[in-house]
């Protein structure tokens, strides 16, 4: 899933991790995007089994928001809009991570759109759910998109 909707692109130059104050965050758009997500995927009788988050604070709220289960975080999720060198690494360890669940697990990643798209090929939009899967070759097979 793409963070819920948080205005602009990317993050202030004096962005630090663990200060939301420096970050892009979700507003209150975003807020009700995410919540609204969360009643829907329950009222639909889904159960998700774990959720993880970039450490980026508007992945976290989005998660949290969600209200879908405990959140932890996982920095192979992390954006790397800024640095593109470590896109190949942290998209092999997503893949690794969803190949090592057991069977069944339903996972909800929060991340951002770069690494959506380096992991899907696709292009999401705020609040957008890729469904996947890992397939028996390492390669991720997509089986459905839900637009917000």
């Amino acid at each position: 899933m793409r963070h819920a909707v948080a205005p602009g692109t990317g993050d202030p130059a004096n962005f630090r991790i663990g200060d939301c104050s420096t970050q892009r965050n979700l507003d209150q758009t975003g807020r009700d995007q995410a919540r609204e997500t969360g009643r829907k995927i329950r009222e639909m009788g889904i159960r998700i089994d774990l959720v993880l988050s970039s450490e980026w604070c508007r992945c976290v709220d989005t998660a949290i928001l969600l209200d879908l289960g405990p959140v932890s975080k996982e920095p192979s999720l992390n954006s790397f809009f800024r640095d593109r060198s470590t896109e190949r690494a942290q998209t092999r360890q997503i893949t690794d991570l969803l190949s090592e669940l057991p069977p069944g697990t339903k996972t909800l990643l929060v991340t951002h759109q770069v690494n959506i798209t380096a992991l899907t090929g696709i292009y999401p939009r705020s609040g957008e759910i890729i469904l996947i899967r890992p397939t028996e070759n390492g390669k991720i097979e997509e089986l459905a998109r839900l637009i917000p």
